[in-house]
């Protein structure tokens, strides 16, 4: 009710200076929600500030101001309470026109801003040749969300993905191909270099046995600097390998497609940003290297720190690529607002990087760069989370199991099948988390611990496990629709998996009626998945928070499941009235007549007022709270009032009532990346 807002704030001003004089003209109303509601629905305060410079206490104030106030076409008549707050009821025929407004309105009020603007949200930007883990799920998670948000507000939004595909960590890498594949180099046709882990993996055992294959990936390095064809060719299959196993994640993420724009591109444009720092005197020589001396960080003897920005060796590093990057958004993409959701381990950097900008005349007044950091995600021990083996869990093996775990049948069928009867070096290197050896001691031999040999290959085992099992939904959706996709090895697991979950799901899920076994598995995919991302978009982003699969696919509480059956139940029950909204007479009554009606109409109402708070401090999980209230209220109304056994016109006009939940329930999951459900 932005709008509704505006005007009272309007009608208070003028009170204002009815009661008070011209002085007065442009004093801030104080205008808020009020804070319970039997006091109303706004509350302005203004009557507390104006005590000391007009000499009266605040209710007199408060007094006059009311008898100056005209709003009676939109509320009932103003009340003063306590000290001195005006308390405002929004009027039921007032409340009703607005809502009947939103009938035929795609937006539901929420209009654009004005003037429009060009935004850019940098996300999720992994580093190249590296498998993405949970530290990516928030920046791809909150940046999609944030990007969604700021494109419906009428934001010209570039997603841009400031992925990590130049320096040292590429030279090992560019000296694999070299000697694993050297016919794609001189051909030049694409090359398929298998699974990104296999291929890291095999690289990095290259470089840590052999002192001479160290030597050729530090001279790749050197190459790829100076541009080598050949070089340049590897590298290429490289980025392009990592490309398409990160949009396959970003794709099961339901992520919106992003603009790829790497550290590389701005190559070109490094020699200028530091020679202009130069002009300008902001750069300068300290121990052989080009540094810029940052306002407000020192170092421990506390001497002003430098920011690096050339190395003595003429090389450069990733704070002169993000300074080329400030200057090139604001010079060519001519942008108003950048957001960077990252960690807050970067929040100095950024705050260095934005310094510098600014300095340089990049960042102006009318250009925002904002970071906006984000907690950890923690497991059940209250540390970041881990795997077995003390790594960062892969952000496969999340969204995996979030699929696998999102269906009790499908996860009681899977995990109850013996897997360990398969368990043999062909079936873990289907498991691409292992190493690629002939035997099951050899590979345990080579893992890191003090554990005995016979632990280790138990430890190895469980794993393979684990990861054939979070395989499964994939491999089972693969199976419906090209069964020779499925590694040979799983596939009679997989046939008789599906063959225990058919009369389960038959029973459970309506396999057979007009549901196939492939869209019950997408539809539990989608379960699992915005278990993950509503769970992260929940909490405040800038908290840690506890990993837990139990409490994000729990189907009571602000999650995911709940949302989505909320919509369907909702949905449901607009359905059943069998009434073609889009048909129906503009003049159909609405009548808000019980307090819970006007509860979940006055709630749908303020959408737009929490999608422009979250433009200001980009924090979604306003958003997770609006919807999950607005599902209760709504609850709340459906045990209060009957709506299909209700006569008429209270029927037509609740079940209106219905329809305009589940729209504003369906609009603001999508704002989040998440989609509906027709049925659960």
């Amino acid at each position: 009710m932005k709008a509704t807002i505006a005007t009272l704030s309007q009608r208070l001003e003028s009170a204002l200076v009815a009661a008070f004089g011209a002085d007065l003209a442009g004093t801030d109303p104080i205008l808020v929600p009020a804070s319970n509601p039997k006091f109303g629905d706004y509350q302005a305060n203004v009557a507390m500030s104006l005590a000391k410079p007009l000499k009266n206490n605040p209710r007199a104030i408060a007094t006059q101001i009311v008898e100056n106030l005209e709003v009676s076409d939109l509320c009932e008549l103003p009340e003063v309470a306590g000290p001195g707050f005006i308390n405002l009821r929004l009027k039921t025929e007032y409340l009703e026109a607005q809502v009947k407004a939103l009938r035929q309105d795609e937006r539901l009020g929420v209009a654009a801003i004005d003037p429009l603007e060009r935004a850019i949200v940098d996300y999720p930007s992994p580093n190249i040749a590296k498998e993405m883990h949970v530290g990516h799920l928030r920046p791809s998670v909150v940046g999609d969300c944030l990007a969604r948000i700021l494109d419906f507000l009428g934001y010209d939004v570039l997603r841009i993905s400031h992925v990590g595909d130049w320096g040292t960590p590429f030279g090992m890498l560019i000296a694999y191909v070299r000697e694993a594949f050297p016919d794609a180099l001189k051909s030049g046709e694409k090359l398929d270099l298998g699974d990104l882990a296999s291929f890291y993996r095999q690289a990095k055992r290259r470089f840590d046995e052999d002192p001479q294959f160290q030597d050729l990936a530090r001279q790749s390095v050197v190459d790829l600097q100076a541009g080598d064809e050949e070089t340049l060719t590897a590298w290429k299959l490289v980025c392009d390998l990592s490309n398409r196993t990160n949009q396959r994640l970003f794709d099961m993420m339901g992520l919106s497609p992003l603009i790829i724009r790497g550290e590389s591109f701005y190559n070109p444009f490094l020699p200028g940003v530091v020679e202009e720092l130069q002009d300008q005197g902001l750069a300068v020589k300290d121990q052989g290297a080009m540094c810029v001396f940052l306002d407000g960080f020192t170092n421990k003897e506390g001497k002003p720190l430098p920011m690096i920005i050339q190395k003595s060796d003429g090389g450069y590093n990733y704070a002169t690529t993000d300074l080329a990057a400030i200057r090139y958004r604001v010079q060519e993409d001519q942008v108003q607002r950048v957001v960077y959701p990252v960690g807050a381990e970067q929040t100095n950097h950024f705050a260095q990087i934005f310094q510098v900008g600014k300095r340089a005349g990049w960042i102006t007044d009318d250009v925002e760069f904002v970071h906006t950091p984000f907690g950890n995600v923690l497991g059940e021990d209250g540390r970041k989370l881990k795997s077995r083996s003390g790594e960062a869990v892969k952000l496969e093996d999340l969204l995996e199991e979030a699929w696998l775990r999102a269906d009790p049948d499908l996860y009681e069928v899977v995990t109850s099948y013996d897997w360990e009867a398969l368990a043999c070096p062909s079936v873990a290197r289907i498991a691409p988390n292992f190493l690629d050896e002939p035997d099951w001691e050899t590979a345990a031999a080579k893992l890191p611990g003090d554990e005995s040999l016979d632990e280790k290959i138990a430890s190895l085992k469980k794993m393979t496990v684990d990861s054939l099992q979070r395989q499964a939904p994939l491999w089972l959706q693969n199976y419906e629709t090209n069964p020779d996709s499925v590694p040979q090895a799983v596939q009679g697991a997989i046939a008789t998996v599906r063959k225990e979950l058919e009369p389960r799901w038959t029973k459970n899920r309506g396999l057979g009626e007009d549901r196939s076994f492939s869209s019950i598995l997408s539809d539990v995919q989608i379960i699992g998945i915005s278990a993950i991302k509503y769970a992260d978009l929940s909490q405040n982003r800038t908290s840690n928070y506890i990993f837990s699969y139990d409490k994000m696919l729990a189907l009571q509480g602000n999650t995911a499941p709940y949302m989505l059956y909320a919509y369907v139940r909702v949905q449901g029950i607009s359905r059943k009235g069998n009434i073609d909204f889009d048909a129906l007479d503009a003049d159909a009554p609405l009548i808000l007549e019980d307090e819970t009606e006007l509860a979940v109409a006055r709630h749908i109402l303020q959408l737009d007022e929490v999608l422009y708070e979250i433009d200001q401090d980009l924090l979604p999980n306003r958003l997770c709270q609006y919807l999950f209230e607005l599902s209760q209220k709504f609850n709340q109304f459906y045990d209060r009032c009957p709506v299909l056994q209700a006569e008429e016109p209270t029927r037509t006009s609740r079940l209106l009532l219905a329809h305009l939940t589940a729209k504003t329930i369906k609009l603001g999951l999508s704002l989040l990346g998440i989609p509906v459900l027709e049925r659960m």
